[in-house]
């Protein structure tokens, strides 16, 4: 059978030890995270992305490996393994490939072919076949054929005894492994995807017009056209067909299987092999072509969908100072709350700005009280309906202070199924769904992964045809993404959620739960050893979750670092060899610069590990987030009627997609950047030039306010726009080290 571990360092240029421990590592319960932080020696620096890939490959092949042996018990069991089939199934290395191999082989149901069989024209198949052959004797098939006419076993008459013949040449035909193999490359090469809207839609009258008289070819359909067409059609509004060169595939077939001279043979034959494409190979073969360009759409649209999920989460915090959180309605009011500097919920008020001028009056008077009472430095406003009325009405509260709060218009997706979760619940069952948004609101704009991991991502509204993509694999992909992300800041242990708590490495749901019990008991924790005394909470699971653990103002000053406890003995030694006092050794960077890090290598500790422990001594508790920006709107620009082309704006990337992105300008409609705007070059991956959160320069191309379609560019143009002007900064926030139209886009995704 196949060696996995010698398969995977050829497929993926590692080096032997690198699979080989890594694989350990993951047996032993390590995750990956913690792999990919902590045992850089054992796996010769992997970093997450490689470690992914070695993961999930080596469980296919494993997956394969099982059902080699399945497969190869059920063909032993029937008597009919030869050493070449063997070996051919040993040696596959995808499932398509095996499982065309063992087709011949597979119990099936009751087909034209058994039936043939049943009536005993086995042998007769079999004479034919033996005088498809150049040599064969000159043979009459039909009187061959004569000679199995039988009313007992049902055999009327010469043409139903070639009839099953053919039936069961057929069959064998359409499951030898290396026909279906060419065919169905030919098919993903050379055929062509078609569609049309069905006629019972006329022109302008559906979200599918661009494929109404669309070909592309199999090979070059982009995954988002892909998935736009199963949507049209599992709609019921498109025709979505692959069409190719049939007499090619008649070619083909024949040029493969056809050897006979005797003009009645070959007739016999021609007309086999159309009845085995037409009939047995055609409609599974085309599904097997259109489900493996779903699987690569798929694959494309997650792999968007992640990139953009781990933009939004690494966002960069405002920080952790008082907020007033603001959920903007006309006819409902303004919900508004404040939440502390650790994110804790004080007060709310409901206000009516935007009813009468008493009642905006009243509404100001209300919010400025608030934010004198707490001290607020920021003000959240979430930017759905009635965002921009209400952003120039706080402008206006603020206008007079002179220590003005930070006003940022905070993207609201999902918050309303956050307010309506058992999360919410739970944690503020007493307030009403509409106040838990505005609290949600204010804590985005605080820390967004602390407050975005309570939320199905698949709601945050980043994703590309989110629900038509495999959601197994958008599940998957989404819950190592956040888990990613999570472990890349490191999480407060004593102000983090349970649900915070739970992505980090080697926490389950239940031990997160206990965590938090045991710190609403007991107090915040004053150290990380602290935590084996909680339950459940084993020396496995803090080997792997203790180093994303931050606890601030703790015992030991490491604690707040990245460095793992197993490695707080090598900084005491550090410390020694240099003088300084191992509380203060945090505080000493320059000091540590000329250190020689090849003393304090061991047999597990090496220099990657060493470096890594500098880089955390020299910025203690630092955040790798970037620096926190935020968009400012232009005045006077509230509605889509407001815009006019050649207008230049300020805006923030929202999603971005294979064909382009998507720019929250103020006006409640996502404007499209397309691929061929976002730059004065050549794009070919638009999360090469932007990101989800990105604060961008616009100007607009075009606006269609009755189909709420806007057109941007960022391209230079008259010299002016460009990709970050105009931005506003708070500066407290750590740095990062770190030939379509608008028509392209009828099946609209995300949240607006």
């Amino acid at each position: 059978m196949l060696d996995i571990p010698q398969q995977l360092v050829q497929e993926l240029g590692l080096k032997p030890f690198q699979v080989e421990n890594a694989l350990a590592l993951q047996a032993e319960g390590g995750t990956l995270p913690f792999i990919a932080r902590y045992r850089k020696e054992r796996t010769g620096e992997m970093n997450e992305i490689e470690l992914r890939d070695l993961f999930d490959r080596f469980a296919y092949l494993t997956e394969l490996d099982a059902r080699k042996k399945a497969i190869l018990e059920s063909i032993t069991e029937q008597g009919k393994l030869t050493d070449d089939l063997k070996r051919k199934i040993e040696s596959c290395l995808q499932k398509t490939e095996l499982e065309d191999l063992y087709l011949p082989y597979k119990p099936k149901r009751r087909t034209r072919a058994t039936i043939a069989r049943e009536r005993g024209l086995g042998p007769l198949a079999e004479l034919v076949k033996s005088l498809n052959l150049p040599d064969a004797p000159a043979v009459s098939i039909d009187d061959e054929a004569a000679t199995f006419v039988s009313e007992e076993k049902e055999v009327k008459s010469i043409a139903e005894a070639l009839q099953g013949a053919s039936d069961i040449l057929a069959e064998e035909t359409s499951e030898k492994a290396e026909i279906r193999a060419y065919l169905r490359d030919f098919l993903a090469n050379d055929g062509t995807f078609i569609s049309r809207v069905k006629a019972e839609f006329p022109e302008g009258t559906t979200k599918f017009e661009m494929y109404r008289d669309y070909k592309v070819r199999v090979k070059d359909i982009a995954p988002h056209n892909m998935l736009a067409l199963r949507r049209g059609e599992t709609e019921e509004v498109l025709y979505f067909e692959l069409a190719f060169d049939e007499e090619h595939v008649s070619g083909y077939l024949e040029s493969h299987e056809l050897r006979a001279r005797d003009p009645r043979v070959r007739e016999f034959y021609r007309a086999m092999l159309k009845d085995a494409f037409d009939r047995l190979m055609k409609f599974s073969l085309i599904g097997e072509v259109r489900y493996d360009k779903k699987l690569h759409a798929d694959v494309e649209s997650i792999r968007t969908f992640e990139s953009n999920l781990r933009e939004l989460l690494l966002s960069s915090p405002a920080g952790m100072k008082p907020t007033l959180g603001v959920d903007p309605g006309f006819r409902t009011g303004c919900k508004v709350a404040v939440i502390d500097r650790t994110g804790k919920f004080l007060e709310y008020q409901t206000v009516f700005p935007h009813q009468s001028a008493n009642e905006r009056d009243r509404a100001g008077r209300t919010v400025l009280a608030m934010i004198q009472k707490y001290d607020c430095e920021l003000v959240a406003i979430g930017n759905g309906t009635a965002g921009r009325e209400t952003d120039e009405f706080i402008g206006d509260v603020i206008a007079g202070l002179e220590r003005k709060p930070v006003k940022v218009l905070v993207n609201e997706s999902g918050a309303s199924i956050y307010s309506a979760s058992e999360v919410a619940i739970e944690e503020f069952p007493a307030l009403d769904l509409t106040i838990r948004g505005a609290i949600s609101i204010a804590r985005r704009l605080q820390d967004p992964l602390a407050e975005l991991v309570k939320i199905d991502p698949k709601s945050i509204g980043v994703g590309q045809y989110q629900h038509d993509v495999d959601q197994r694999l958008l599940k998957k992909k989404l819950e190592e993404t956040v888990e990613s992300c999570v472990n890349f800041v490191g999480v407060d242990l004593n102000t983090a959620s349970k649900e915070l708590l739970g992505y980090v490495a080697g926490i389950t749901a239940t031990v997160a739960r206990n965590i938090v019990a045991h710190r609403d008991e007991h107090g915040a924790f004053n150290s990380r050893k602290e935590l084996l005394k909680v339950a459940k909470f084993g020396p496995k699971t803090f080997e792997q979750a203790a180093g994303f653990l931050r606890i601030r103002g703790g015992a030991n000053p490491l604690d707040n670092t990245a460095v793992h406890p197993e490695s707080y003995g090598i900084v005491e030694s550090i410390a020694g060899d240099a003088g300084i006092n191992p509380a203060n050794i945090t505080g000493a960077g320059e000091r540590l610069k000329s250190i020689d890090l090849k003393k304090y290598v061991t047999e597990t500790v090496g220099e990657p590990t060493l470096r890594d422990i500098l880089a955390e001594l020299e910025k203690p508790g630092r955040d790798p987030r970037a620096e926190f920006k935020y968009a400012t709107f232009k005045d006077g620009v509230k509605e889509i009627k407001d815009l006019r082309e050649g207008m230049e704006l300020e805006g923030v990337i929202t999603n971005v997609a294979n064909f382009g992105a998507f720019v929250d300008i103020g006006v409640h409609q996502d404007g499209l950047v397309h691929i061929s705007q976002l730059a004065d070059r050549f794009v070919n991956d638009p999360k090469d030039v932007v990101k989800v959160g990105q604060v961008v320069r616009v100007r607009v191309l075009e606006v269609n306010e009755k189909l709420k379609r806007i057109g941007l560019s960022m391209k230079s143009g008259e010299g002016r726009g460009g990709n970050s002007g105009g931005r506003k900064e708070v500066h407290s926030a750590k740095p990062q080290e770190h030939a379509f139209t608008l028509d392209d886009l009828k099946a609209k995704f995300g949240k607006k």
